[in-house]
């Protein structure tokens, strides 16, 4: 599995990597306020709107596994009150034999 998650990203960096090299050249103006005019590498702005993108679903996975984490820590410590409360003292009797002598 380990494997194929390395092949991925190589080949996702591959991808990225050819994209920069091809679209390297290209520049992209946004027009702002008051006249302004920013200029940016059409590379740079697709990798950085991707990343954008991306920020809300790595906030929703973070806030999943903290809840459920939490979640997890209230059972064990509940599964832990339970098992003290009825554990209790198994006293074990040893038989006692009476042997009576005769005279």
């Amino acid at each position: 599995m380990r494997f194929l998650k390395v092949l991925f990203w190589l080949l996702l960096g591959g991808l990225v990597a050819a994209f920069v090299i091809y679209n390297g050249g290209e520049r992209v103006s946004f027009h702002l306020w008051g006249g302004l005019i920013a200029d940016f590498s059409l590379p740079l702005l697709l990798i950085l709107v991707f990343l954008l993108g991306l920020l809300p679903s790595i906030i929703a996975y973070q806030a999943l596994r903290w809840r459920t984490r939490q979640r997890i820590a209230g059972l064990e410590r509940a599964l832990a009150d339970l098992r003290a409360a009825t554990a209790t003292e198994v006293v074990v009797e040893t038989p006692v034999v009476i042997v009576e002598q005769q005279p």
